[in-house]
């Protein structure tokens, strides 16, 4: 009887695994088929993309290497787009990521008057699109002579909720003796969190640097709001205003999308030795 239950149970998790493969290997289709569909389509001619869409249909007569030579020798303002994207990404993560871990740490680490109430705005604040507040923000970066600059895109969200929020369960779990200890070898609260506190964190931090990452580089409302000049438009915005009825820049347009995956494919190879440790951490603390 037991060895019958034995080969039941073993005859369960055998088709829950292969279930569980089956359902992750039809989820790895549907993500890579639009990365392998954009691909494709930037062997073609853009006059393709406007007879026949994206699709699949792999013609080598028609594949050639000009719409990469295009995007590496041809006279356009893609490079620019490009390296405006890279600085607005680095300078959002950096100041994203030191804002917020000090936030979440002091949310995580200490008691003051008023914690419960300001830690559950955050949470607020998480249930909030931008939608909501585009028109507050607008206005109080219009007050602040702040539009089309940097400044404007950045700022907003230097304080990031969510991140805020992660960091805070990541830390809520710190023990008080190892600030108290640092307090008693004369380290100062700054030191505290630079030297013990921060070396810990580097799975968060690996997390929320690609998490915001993403987020930067992909960002098109907010900076289509606040950018008005061409010459300070980040990827997102340029690409988009190669779509216009005066001209075919479908060419330039396919291969700087696909190109355009490159920086968040190396921060992710960057930070991936700690993302899941990270992710699965903030998850479960607290």
């Amino acid at each position: 009887m037991d060895e019958r239950n034995t080969a039941n149970m073993q005859g369960r998790r055998k088709a829950a695994t292969a279930a569980l493969i089956l359902l992750f290997a039809i989820l790895a289709v549907l993500i890579i088929l639009p990365i392998w569909v954009l691909f494709v389509a930037s062997f073609k001619p853009g006059s393709d993309l406007l007879q026949y869409g994206l699709n699949l249909d792999i013609r080598f007569s028609r594949m050639s290497l000009d719409n990469y030579i295009l995007l590496f020798a041809g006279q356009h303002d893609y490079w620019k787009w490009f390296f405006n994207s890279i600085c607005l990404t680095v300078v959002t993560v950096v100041s994203t990521l030191l804002v917020s871990s000090f936030v979440g740490y002091g949310f995580a680490a200490y008691e003051f008057k008023g914690k419960k109430v300001m830690f559950v705005i955050v949470l607020l604040i998480l249930s909030i699109p931008l939608e909501v507040v585009m028109l507050p923000l607008y206005k109080q970066m219009s007050g602040w002579k702040m539009m089309d600059s940097y400044a404007a895109i950045i700022l907003p969200f230097v304080a990031h909720a969510s991140t805020i929020f992660f960091f805070r369960q990541y830390l809520v779990s710190i023990p008080g003796s190892l600030l108290e200890a640092g307090r008693i070898d004369g380290a100062t609260e700054y030191g505290i969190f630079y030297r013990l506190i921060v070396p810990l964190m580097k799975p968060a931090f690996s997390a929320m640097a690609i998490l915001n990452g993403m987020n930067a580089w992909n960002n098109y409302l907010w900076p289509l709001l606040v950018i008005r000049s061409s010459e300070k438009y980040p990827l997102t915005l340029g690409l988009n205003t190669l779509i216009n009825p005066y001209g075919d820049n479908y060419s330039l347009l396919i291969v700087g999308s696909v190109f355009s995956v490159v920086p968040i494919f190396l921060l992710f190879v960057t930070f991936q030795k700690y993302f899941i440790e990270g992710m699965m951490a903030g998850a479960v603390k607290g």
